[in-house]
């Protein structure tokens, strides 16, 4: 991975925010502002990218490549512009190329824990099962967890990217709609979608002759 500042001078810079860091980048090139930006995002990009990948090497590539192209692509940088959603943006569609030149599609490690810090999604589990019974109450805690990761693969790329950004990246719905280039309201109607189709697909779920859940 791209090397971080050493401690000392990450806390000299601690109180630049992301886009006067960017900003000053853009004019100076200064190291020091690209290792502050790579130290903030190393951990949150490379799990987005892991779990989108499913492949901790190919993440690790896209990850470098991300912050190649915010280098390169720096001059293109405007003032007071959010630095997450472009970032992400970047990130999202060398991740998309890497895969394609891979011949291979989003996994959706959803169950690949990164450092010991991925968060369980919980609260995705949680609104698919509700308050009524179904198969998804019925498994254990990994077999759910495998059950989402498989379901969320077979989602449409639009629906699967819009997913993973807001219960897994937890970001806003104007960074996501910034991120993938749509209207806000496109947003919600995306996630909409992507739990309906997944409840539906929990609905559909259902007990086979020998009662596991297939």
């Amino acid at each position: 991975m791209v090397k971080a500042t050493g401690p000392a001078i990450a806390d000299a810079l601690s109180e630049q925010s992301d886009e006067m860091l960017m900003s000053r980048y853009r004019e100076q090139a200064q190291t020091e502002d690209f290792n502050e930006l790579v130290r903030r995002y190393e951990r949150e990009l490379y799990r987005y990218l892991a779990r989108y990948t499913g492949d901790r090497a190919l993440a690790d590539d896209v990850f470098q490549n991300t912050f190649l192209q915010l280098h390169l692509k720096r001059g293109l940088y405007e003032d007071g512009r959010p630095l997450r959603p472009w970032l992400y943006a970047i990130a999202t569609h060398q991740a998309v190329d890497a895969l394609r030149k891979a011949g291979r599609h989003p996994t959706v490690s959803l169950d690949q824990r990164i450092d010991g810090a991925d968060r369980d999604p919980g609260a995705l589990i949680d609104l698919l099962t509700g308050d009524e019974p179904g198969p998804l109450v019925e498994m254990q805690s990994e077999e759910r967890r495998e059950w989402v990761r498989q379901s969320i693969a077979k989602l449409p790329e639009g629906l699967r990217q819009t997913l993973i950004l807001a219960y897994y990246q937890d970001l806003k719905y104007r960074e996501i709609a910034e991120i993938l280039k749509i209207p806000v309201g496109t947003v919600k109607s995306r996630l909409h979608a992507a739990v309906a189709k997944l409840a539906e697909m929990a609905r559909a779920a259902g007990p086979t002759e020998n009662g596991s859940v297939p």
